[in-house]
């Protein structure tokens, strides 16, 4: 008989988030619904923030009710989420500040003075990915124009996978 191996994914949306287990058995993969959690954008002082620490928090409830059912770790664990957003870590390795959401409006007409100071075929030739105001290019753009101090005070841009 073959040992069944688990696995954990963990995939975060814009609106929710789950922790799911993966069994493989050698002929069959099975997907167990650990937790499931609600995900969205909190304001803070008129700028939308992820809430990374309660999404932490989350996250460990679904670890838990993995933990709870088996004695063995996990095999392997795959995060996804939406990708563009990315948090700011200082010379210790500490989160300098809740991660920006992408919907900020800090990124209103970021594209247009990204393109004012780089052609659109260079950002096209160096990115490949299509123009939209929510990434991470932008983002960090309107942080320097606005001479965010976390720019200056950040060692790692560690990105939402």
């Amino acid at each position: 008989m073959t040992e069944t191996t688990n696995f954990l994914a963990i995939d975060l949306g814009a609106s929710g988030g789950r922790v799911m287990l993966g069994r493989w058995d050698g002929e069959r993969f099975q997907l167990e619904e650990l937790h499931r959690f609600v995900n969205g954008p909190v304001a803070v002082m008129g700028r939308l923030h992820w809430d990374h620490l309660r999404l932490w928090a989350e996250i460990k409830k679904g670890f838990a009710a993995y933990a709870a059912k088996y004695d063995t770790p996990p095999a392997g664990i795959g995060v996804d989420t939406w990708g563009v957003d990315y948090g700011l870590l200082d010379q210790s390795d500490q989160l300098l500040g809740n991660p920006y959401h992408y919907r900020d409006a800090a990124t209103d007409g970021m594209m247009e003075a990204a393109f004012d100071r780089v052609p659109r075929e260079t950002i096209y030739q160096s990115t490949g990915i299509q123009f939209m105001q929510i990434n991470t290019l932008y983002q960090l753009l309107a942080r320097k124009l606005a001479a965010d101090p976390q720019l200056d005070m950040a060692q790692t841009l560690l990105m939402t996978p």
